[in-house]
């Protein structure tokens, strides 16, 4: 196995140095200075003229200033209009990119812009997680390896001139500096492969011979290439794996599958916090310590109580008034041209000094244990079609992850279903019915649904009249102020549901 030449031990003073810079800075002060220079460089926009960017000068007269708004106000208000070319509309200069993705209200896909500043921001916080963990683990090698991103297809759509839209992963393969390319892996003609089963089948047949010392993917996708490298070597070839990054989707429900694997190159993990807008924070300490807030990095953070969140004053928090053990909806400003923006996540500080914090959940209620991305309307939308397709109406449904639990299996969603009069369903017809609307709504449904690989199809549970009144009386939730809960994100909760509904 041919090893890199390693220069770990040289950045690890550079890496010690950092944190503990980063430990010791002013937060408050870093945001106030980030927020000013990102008003000051936007004042000529559109955007900054709409809101009077120059003339604010203190954080409280920017939040006067400039309201909350999630994506679809910017997309209607902004940038639909001027799509693909947004040029001088909220950020200077054009927009070089677009990330696609799922999960809003607005439509199938939202195209999230992106600047090279934004980029920026990204590896800034990806490094100083990297400079976390030299810090902790003094005989890392990290350097003398490639990290292993397993992503989405890195092939890109240009949309106008020097406009190119497509999957994060991609955006970031496009513009990764040459001095990179010998420490990363997949190689860029491997990471084009838009078909996922070629694209594993090939992955697999490389990985021998590399050095892998850092491996990051959604949970759910990275388990699939490790049951397979499984069946096919004898001999594990990721044996220098010293850690895993993982973020997105909550990863206590595959704790136990990845233990083994991870076990076998005595690798680590670390948690980040990141967003198609930015790199929000990453596990500065140990498991379950929270995570530090890359302050400094190029973005503004607001955040708003949950008990306030969608009321027309809801008062708008920095680091500067922050508490610990509150939720707060996540709000940022930032270098491609967003501006007090709603992204959708709830987090809760553990402390402030420095800023460290858990990501709680989501504003609004969201099935995404595969990275599916569902969101609620989406759910209604194709169960509740379903049934009614079907000649029937719907009492109530309740929906939830079924994780795999053994070596190749993948997880489904599950559904239980009351129709309102106890009409005879067919549900196996019910389940594809779902399956087939979700692919109409949601692109991240499809990638994951695609040949079975990512997740299964959703399997339909047809219950008799009042069973889920009966299941809310034994919770002791029965009754005009407690809402059916119909979609369990958490997969152990619902695991508890449907030993209740079954």
């Amino acid at each position: 196995m041919t090893r890199l030449l390693d220069p770990t031990a040289l950045v690890r003073p550079l890496a010690k140095a950092r944190m503990r810079r980063l430990w010791a800075k002013d937060a408050v002060e870093a945001q106030r200075r980030t927020l000013l220079q990102l008003v000051a460089k936007a004042k000529a926009t559109r955007f900054g003229q709409d809101h009077g960017f120059a003339s604010i000068t203190s954080v409280e007269a920017y939040q006067q200033a400039v309201p909350l708004r999630a994506y679809d106000d910017f997309w209607q208000s902004y940038w639909k209009a001027a799509f693909p070319v947004l040029e001088d509309v909220s950020w200077p200069g054009r927009i070089p990119y677009f990330c696609k993705t799922s999960g809003t209200t607005s439509g199938k896909t939202k195209h999230i812009p992106l600047t090279r500043e934004t980029l920026r921001q990204n590896q800034r916080a990806a490094l100083d997680m990297v400079a976390a963990h030299l810090t902790h683990h003094p005989k890392s090698r990290f350097f003398g390896g490639r990290s292993f991103v397993l992503g989405g297809s890195a092939a890109l759509e240009e949309l106008a001139p020097g406009v190119w839209s497509g999957d994060l992963s991609g955006i970031v393969a496009k513009t990764q500096r040459p001095w990179m390319l010998p420490f990363t892996f997949p190689p860029v003609e491997l990471a084009l492969e838009a078909d996922w089963d070629k694209k594993l089948e090939r992955m697999v047949q490389a990985l021998p011979g590399q050095t892998i010392t850092c491996l990051s993917g959604v949970p759910s996708w990275v388990l699939i290439l490790f049951d397979r490298l499984d069946e096919v070597y004898d001999r594990w070839p990721l044996t220098e794996l010293e850690l895993y990054v993982h973020g997105g989707v909550p990863f206590d429900p595959y704790k136990k599958r990845f233990a083994g694997y991870l076990e076998r190159s005595g690798a680590t993990t670390r948690e980040v916090y990141p967003a198609s807008e930015a790199f929000l924070a990453f596990a500065d300490r140990g498991d379950g310590e929270g995570l530090l807030l890359s302050f400094d990095t190029g973005i503004f953070y607001e955040f708003v109580p949950m008990t306030e969140f969608g009321s027309e004053n809801a008062s708008r928090h920095w680091l500067a008034n922050i508490e610990p053990d509150i939720d707060y909806a996540v709000v940022l400003t930032g270098p491609s041209g967003i501006w007090s923006y709603v992204l959708g996540d709830t987090v809760q500080f553990t402390e402030t000094k420095p800023p460290r914090l858990l990501v709680t959940g989501r504003t609004a209620y969201q099935l995404s244990a595969f990275g599916e991305h569902l969101i609620a309307s989406e759910l209604d939308d194709a169960i509740i079609g379903a049934v009614e397709q079907a000649g029937a109406s719907l009492s109530e449904y309740v929906i939830g992850p079924v994780l795999p639990e053994g070596k190749g299996a993948v997880g489904h969603h599950m559904v239980f279903i009351e129709p309102a009069n106890g009409e005879a369903l067919d549900a196996q017809e019910l389940a594809r019915a779902i399956d087939r609307r979700l692919h109409e709504l949601n692109d991240d449904y499809v990638t994951h649904r695609e040949g079975d690989v990512g997740m299964g199809p959703p399997e339909v549970v047809l219950l008799p009249p009042g069973a889920t009144a009966e299941w809310m009386r034994e919770e002791g939730r029965l009754g005009g102020q407690n809402k059916v809960p119909r979609v369990i994100a958490d997969a152990e909760r619902f695991a508890k549901a449907r030993q209740g509904l079954q």
